[in-house]
């Protein structure tokens, strides 16, 4: 199920991947990216262009679709923990208001079409 959630996520434009460690933080957008999953290692982007990752599928034990209030806007995002429940994956769904800072119905539906498919809360 990991696999396919971070596909439909990939399908979309406008998501933001990051990947934080105590001393470094990787971003990576998903417009145009491609994913495949060869025994545990899941790839979202090509091994020969300069922004990749690879995700190791047996070490993400669960998923949760977030929703967190800002001073002017809502954060929309899916964050991937491990076994600890700390993150190791996030991927945030981008440019969800317009100019006038209003939310974009297509795209608060996109979101809540995902939350819905894989529930709030998933474990793998």
């Amino acid at each position: 199920m990991l696999f396919e959630l971070l596909s439909d996520i990939v399908a979309n434009d406008d998501v933001l991947f990051i990947v934080k460690s105590n001393a470094a933080t990787c971003e990576v957008r998903s417009n145009s990216l491609n994913i495949k999953q060869k025994e545990k290692w899941i790839t979202i982007g090509d091994n020969d262009d300069p922004a990749h990752m690879h995700i190791n599928s047996e070490l993400i034990k669960s998923a949760k679709f977030l929703q967190e209030e800002k001073p002017e806007r809502t954060s929309f995002s899916v964050q991937f923990f491990d076994e600890y429940g700390d993150r190791v994956l996030a991927a945030f769904f981008t440019k969800m208001y317009d100019g006038t800072k209003t939310i974009i119905p297509s795209r608060k539906k996109l979101y809540e079409d995902l939350n819905q498919k894989y529930s709030s809360s998933i474990n793998f």
